[in-house]
């Protein structure tokens, strides 16, 4: 047996293992599961989309196999069919019946398309967020609200939230697939808008979905949504001042000495990074470790070593290890 028949027999075995693994992935990471009224009407139109393509392929199948049956050359027959120029019914037909569903498309594609790029902001019934990307990080930033913070989005659940969406640096794009679809983040004074609502208590995954750099694949944030009351002591906790226990004053001073220039530690903090006001609650350290204080090390040691490209400074050489677990102990104190 050649070579190339031995690759030819594992092809069917590759299709199954790829048609299984179409099923894998999270809740809260598919367009395909949606939690909030903009990804179900975003995936109403793919259905529909892929509803008309699937009719029109069969009907084309259908259509070839009978011909190909009908008339196929028959053994012994040396005849010649005869021969067809045109057929003005038939050409009536399928050139009315794709304008048909052109139409079917296109109306509804039109109206979603409309309702979904509404401008919310101003609607005093809308949460307003200002989203700026940066490599490889995003900051949100609630105007209204007076507070400000990174990686970890809160919005109150059924809540229409008003996102004004811009970059600091190169094109990123804005994705939550469980409540809607993306859009881009662009450098400058172009800014983009966009609603999403989530309907249900959770937390979303989100992404960058435009490659932007070393660390694209692991420019990653939350989405955490919550009762309307929730979400107001969360921003009250965001408005009140840590209170930094005495074992942890020194590491305090370490900070503002060695990280203050990039990071904020308050409300609206905004600066160079990621705020670090209530950074004690995040789930995550940098988006993407999970958070520990083995991880909060090692990513002031050396953050290239884990997310490459990023503008953090590495303080490994510069910080002696009971310096930078001082440091860690007062980011433990920011609840």
């Amino acid at each position: 047996m050649s070579r190339w028949q031995k690759i030819w027999r594992f092809i069917p075995l590759f299709s199954v293992m790829m048609f299984l693994l179409t099923g894998c992935g999270q809740d809260t990471l598919s367009a395909l599961k949606p939690r909030g009224p903009v990804a179900r009407d975003q995936l109403f139109l793919m259905k529909l989309s892929l509803g008309i393509m699937m009719v029109v392929v069969l009907i084309v199948i259908v259509l070839y196999i009978y011909v190909l049956m009908r008339f196929r050359k028959k053994k012994g027959d040396n005849t010649i069919p005869k021969q067809v120029e045109g057929n003005h019914v038939l050409e009536i037909v399928w050139t009315v019946i794709p304008i048909i569903l052109l139409v079917v498309l296109a109306v509804p594609t039109v109206a979603y398309t409309f309702k979904l790029s509404e401008n919310h902001i101003g609607d005093k019934d809308a949460v307003h967020v200002k989203v700026t990307a940066h490599a490889f990080w995003w900051q949100f930033e609630y105007p209204e609200l007076g507070i400000a913070t990174a990686q970890d989005l809160v919005i109150p659940k059924g809540k229409k939230v008003a996102f004004e969406l811009t970059s600091a640096d190169v094109l990123h794009s804005f994705w939550v697939p469980s409540l809607g679809g993306k859009i881009d983040t662009n450098p400058g004074s172009n800014t983009n808008v966009l609603y999403l609502q989530a309907d249900e208590v959770d937390t979303f995954k989100g992404k960058c979905a435009e490659l932007c750099g070393a660390s694209h694949a692991l420019m990653d944030f939350k989405v955490k949504s919550l009762e309307q009351a929730d979400f107001d002591k969360w921003v009250n906790k965001m408005k009140t001042p840590a209170v930094v226990p005495a074992d942890a004053k020194a590491g305090e001073q370490l900070f503002k000495d060695n990280c203050m220039s990039c990071h904020a530690v308050s409300p609206q903090g905004l600066g160079m990074g990621p705020n670090l006001n209530g950074f004690a609650s995040r789930e995550m350290v940098a988006g993407i470790l999970a958070h520990t204080d083995e991880n909060i090390v090692k990513w002031i040691k050396d953050p290239q070593a884990e997310k490459p490209g990023n503008k953090m400074p590495a303080f490994g050489a510069t910080l002696k290890d009971d310096q930078i677990n001082s440091i860690v102990k007062y980011l433990d104190s920011l609840k």
